[in-house]
C-alpha cells in the first residue's frame, strides 16, 4: 500500500502538470486554431474542383499572415480561442490522468512506489509503461479532443455556435461513440509517441545520475590524492 507522502505527491505531480498544460494550451490556441483551419480546408486539387471553380477554385487559407488576417477579420479576437474550453477539458484531465496511471504502472513494475527507485527500471519497461499511460489518458479525455477539433475548424457561420449543442448533435446523431471517432488511429499514434517520450526522458535521467555520481566519484579521487596516506589510512578506519 502506497504511503500518505507518495500519493500526496503523485496528486501534486498530476495537478501541476495540469494547471502547466491548460496554461500552455490556451496560449497556443490561435497557432492551433490556424493549424486545424489548414488542414480541414478543402484544396482545388482534383480535376472536379478545377471544373467548379466559383466553388473550390481557390483555397480560403493559402499563409499564416493571410490566415491570422482572415481569423481576425472574420471572428475577432475570440476566434482564435475557438475550441480553447473543450481543449482545456481535455488537456488537465489527460495529464492528470497520464501523470497519475504512469505512477501506478512504475510502481507496480519496480515494487516501490518511491520515484527514485522508478529511474531503476528498463528502458523497456519504462516505453511500455508510458505508452499505456498515454492510452489510457487518450480515451479518458478523447470526446474532448473532438469537440475542440469541431469548434475549432469552423469559420463563419459557425456550425455549432456552444459546445453543448455539438455535444449534443453528435449522440443525436451518431450515438455515444460517435464521441470517439477516430480513436483507433490516435491511439495507434500515441503509444510510440507516449512510449518513446518516457522511455527517452527516463533513460536520459539516468545518464545524467551517473554521469553526476562519476563526476563526484572522480571529483574526491582528485582531492585524496593531495592528502597524505597516513590520513586517508585514518579516514578509511
Amino acid at each position: 500500500m502506497e504511503e500518505p507522502g507518495q500519493l500526496k505527491r503523485a496528486f501534486i505531480d498530476a495537478a501541476a502538470g495540469a494547471i502547466a498544460g491548460g496554461i500552455s494550451r490556451s496560449v497556443t490556441s490561435p497557432l492551433d486554431v490556424i493549424k486545424i483551419r489548414f488542414q480541414v480546408q478543402l484544396e482545388p486539387t482534383t480535376s472536379w474542383a478545377l471544373l467548379r471553380r466559383d466553388v473550390h477554385g481557390q483555397s480560403k487559407y493559402t499563409g499564416m499572415l493571410q490566415a491570422t488576417k482572415d481569423i481576425f477579420r472574420e471572428e475577432g479576437l475570440p476566434g482564435f480561442w475557438r475550441g480553447n474550453v473543450p481543449a482545456l477539458l481535455m488537456v488537465m484531465p489527460y495529464t492528470a490522468i497520464q501523470f497519475t496511471v504512469l505512477h501506478k504502472l512504475k510502481t507496480f513494475a519496480a515494487g516501490s512506489s518511491k520515484s527514485e527507485d522508478h529511474i531503476h527500471l528498463s528502458p523497456y519497461l519504462s516505453f511500455v509503461s508510458g505508452a499505456l499511460a498515454g492510452c489510457a489518458a487518450t480515451v479518458g479525455s478523447y470526446p474532448f479532443d473532438l469537440l475542440r477539433t469541431l469548434l475549432a475548424s469552423q469559420g463563419e457561420p459557425k456550425v455549432y455556435p456552444k459546445m453543448r449543442s455539438a455535444f449534443l448533435d453528435i449522440v443525436r446523431t451518431r450515438g455515444f461513440q460517435g464521441l470517439y471517432a477516430g480513436l483507433s488511429p490516435t491511439l495507434v499514434e500515441i503509444i510510440p509517441y507516449a512510449g518513446l517520450q518516457f522511455g527517452t526522458y527516463d533513460m536520459f535521467k539516468r545518464w545524467t545520475m551517473i554521469a553526476s555520481q562519476a563526476s563526484s566519484f572522480s571529483f574526491v579521487d582528485l582531492q585524496l590524492a593531495h592528502v597524505p596516506k597516513q590520513s586517508v589510512i585514518h579516514l578509511m578506519w
